[in-house]
């Protein structure tokens, strides 16, 4: 009984994600426009075409060619519009659409795209933010220094990373042994944010923010190739406060969670149909 009451709990909080509403709404609009993204009645022979459908097509012929369109070429949309709109509703009427693989890829293409757009435009609040940097607060403290280790893999370090941290994990290596030679150091100590930037570039100072302590990690790309890291020890000598950093932490709580997000949203939906599966 308990156990039922946690997850109807949980599946209502689930349901009250912005993005379940969404989703939902759109797999309705779906089933109704298949291709179109318009209700249209394929049994009609009427076709209408409104100043809206008309502005909508100058507006996107406008955003193609950056000017707008010609009387002649306004014409030549709308025919064009009128002679999607007959095969379109002649395909609906010949059953063209039911179980055809490229259609039903193509709608959950646009479903899965709409779903990604909303997710990735979620806001967080104060709460979710202050959580955010509590857990990682040297991705956004600007005095941060770092003692760390690092194996030069060289430009295909890719291909032998995972070999050599599988014998790193496994303790059969001395690791300093496994560094291609190279003028950096292979350890720094007590090292600032802007001094790890300068021996290895932006995109590895701001990366090593982000690894597990007491590790390997990797392979990180720097401007000279691939590095395999340990992370020895991070000092913070203050906490950021979320006042001050507060669009750089939305920016990573959105990108690291946004896989997460989707797959809530998707497991709500999953949640309503009833799976039967027959294997033979």
């Amino acid at each position: 009984m308990g156990r039922t009451l946690k997850t109807n709990s949980h599946a209502r909080a689930i349901l009250r994600e912005p993005l379940v509403h969404f989703l939902i709404a759109g797999f309705f609009v779906f089933l109704l426009s298949a291709l179109r993204g318009e209700a249209a009645d394929p049994e009609s022979r009427r076709i209408t075409i409104t100043e809206a459908q008309v502005a909508r097509l100058s507006a996107n012929w406008e955003m193609s060619w950056r000017r707008p369109p010609q009387p002649q070429e306004i014409d030549a949309l709308i025919r064009d519009y009128v002679k999607e709109e007959v095969y379109y509703r002649e395909a609906k009427r010949l059953g063209l659409d039911e179980d055809d693989t490229v259609i039903r890829r193509r709608l959950r293409s646009k479903m899965e795209y709409l779903a990604s757009a909303q997710v990735e435009n979620a806001q967080a609040d104060d709460a979710i933010l202050q959580a955010w940097i509590d857990k990682y607060p040297a991705r956004f403290a600007r005095d941060v220094t770092y003692s760390f280790d690092q194996i030069y893999l060289v430009d295909s370090g890719r291909d032998q990373a995972a070999d050599i941290l599988t014998a790193l994990e496994a303790d059969r290596v001395d690791w300093a042994a496994q560094s291609e030679p190279i003028s950096l150091p292979k350890s720094l100590e007590s090292s600032p944010h802007r001094e790890v930037e300068r021996q290895f570039g932006l995109a590895f100072a701001n990366s090593i923010a982000k690894l597990p302590s007491d590790i390997w990690s990797g392979p990180l790309e720097s401007g000279f190739g691939m590095h395999l890291v340990r992370i020895r020890q991070r000092q913070i000598p203050q906490k950021p406060k979320l006042a001050d950093v507060r669009q750089a932490v939305e920016n990573d709580w959105r990108l690291a969670t946004v896989k997460q997000r989707e797959a809530r949203a998707y497991q709500a939906l999953l949640d309503g149909y009833t799976i039967q599966i027959s294997k033979p």
